[in-house]
């Protein structure tokens, strides 16, 4: 198989980076979001994760993939993927602007974008993440925009992922 490529955008601040798929380490979740492109929605800054932001959507694969290429600390230009339960991020604390209702999943796209990241969850414990892909170009460009959307807000902008 070719090498994949995918473009991510922060919108509103007019920023690309580009991404290489991970096939051969995570083939079910890059076929499911591949097959899944474009997708764009409301970006978020993590809270505790440190250094990533992320989107939510509706799930969109025909089952949720497997643990595949897990990891706790992502570096620098990791796309990670996430499955959740909205009972796991229903509370106000996550500052979400809409409803996450128990009884409905969401994925979440993520890009970790700086070093000394740990997924733990103050709420759930660990929360190990699919490495889906790494960012091949453009990430101190996406790094300073992602550090502006820290300090200034998310409102209003988009995370969109799309084929290159």
């Amino acid at each position: 198989m070719a090498d994949r490529y995918i473009e991510l955008s922060l919108v509103k601040r007019d920023v690309t980076c580009t991404a290489k798929l991970l096939d051969d380490r995570a083939p079910i979740t890059c076929a499911a979001v591949w097959d899944s492109l474009p997708l764009a929605s409301d970006v978020y800054h993590a809270k505790y994760a440190r250094n990533e932001i992320y989107a939510l959507f509706p799930p969109f694969a025909e089952a949720e993939p497997p643990l595949e290429n897990p990891t706790v600390t992502p570096i620098p230009g990791d796309l990670c993927y996430f499955t959740f339960a909205g009972a796991e991020l229903g509370t106000k604390s996550y500052g979400y602007d809409r409803e996450v209702r128990a009884g409905t999943t969401l994925v979440d796209l993520a890009l970790f974008y700086e070093r000394n990241n740990l997924l733990l969850n103050g709420d759930v414990g660990w929360v190990p993440g699919i490495v889906w892909g790494q960012v091949v170009d453009g990430l101190q460009n996406m790094a300073e925009a992602c550090n502006d959307l820290w300090r200034s807000g998310a409102a209003g902008e988009t995370l969109s992922f799309r084929r290159a």
